[in-house]
């Protein structure tokens, strides 16, 4: 597999508090990737340091705690998963009652971890995670968000959450809390499959059938995430932009 990390400040915000990571691990049964990205929030502008902590530690405990021995303990998953989420959730909400500057921010974190064929998914928040195959483009996680849940009850349509004014208000993230609830899904993948992580600074403001059109690109996985951020800041602009495109093969 193959793949690029790339994050954007945007052209509004004065800081980045996005933060993405990927790696590309070898072992005895094979290669597993294992891909991070976060968007933090609150805390007097402390959101860089929750998405950084996510994703620097989720990436640490997935290492230490899913491989060992150079074997991947894949059987094992779901549990792992939800104990490093609640590890890095941890690490977070101490953080934001020990530093009062970090008071109050939290982070969204997705992750995924591609072994053998399988993508293993795992969400909190609304950066999502989209998979294409051949002209299939389907996303995979569900935000948890509230114009999310205003959507399920038919309250608004998905065009009308694109401008709600309450479209950003998310519930349910890492470090806000004691204990954190982890939704995971688990898709089969085939050979050219492109795996997407993105944040709302592409999501929020570039429809997926653009995004569609610009991962379905024959080019390389870099001309395409750079692709991506500038189209979302040739469309807004006003969010930091991070996204992971990763291609297996």
């Amino acid at each position: 597999m193959i793949y690029n990390c790339v994050s954007h400040i945007g052209k509004v915000r004065k800081n980045n508090e996005d933060c993405c990571k990927g790696e590309i691990i070898p072992t005895k049964s094979g290669d597993i990737g294992i891909f991070a990205i976060a968007d933090g929030m609150g805390g007097h502008n402390k959101g860089e340091v929750a998405s950084e902590l996510a994703v620097d530690n989720i990436v640490r405990f997935l290492k230490n705690n899913l491989i060992q021995n150079e074997h991947v303990k894949i059987n094992y998953i779901d549990d792992i998963l939800k104990q490093a989420y609640n590890d890095v959730n941890s690490i977070i909400y101490k953080k934001s009652k020990i530093d009062e500057e970090c008071s109050g921010m939290g982070t969204t974190l997705t992750t995924v971890i591609i072994y053998k064929d399988k993508a293993y998914i795992a969400n909190v928040g609304d950066s999502r995670c989209y998979i294409l195959r051949g002209n299939e483009f389907n996303k995979i996680t569900r935000d948890h968000s509230l114009v999310e849940e205003l959507i399920a009850q038919n309250a608004i349509t998905e065009e009308e959450a694109k401008t709600h004014p309450r479209r950003n208000v998310i519930t349910r993230a890492l470090g806000t809390e004691q204990m954190i609830i982890v939704d995971i899904y688990k898709e089969d993948i085939n050979k050219d499959d492109k795996i997407l992580l993105a944040t709302d600074g592409l999501t929020g403001f570039v429809d997926q059938r653009d995004i569609y059109d610009i991962i379905c690109k024959d080019e390389n996985i870099d001309e395409i995430t750079d692709s991506l951020i500038n189209k979302a800041n040739e469309v807004s602009g006003k969010d930091n932009v991070s996204v992971i495109l990763i291609k297996y093969n």
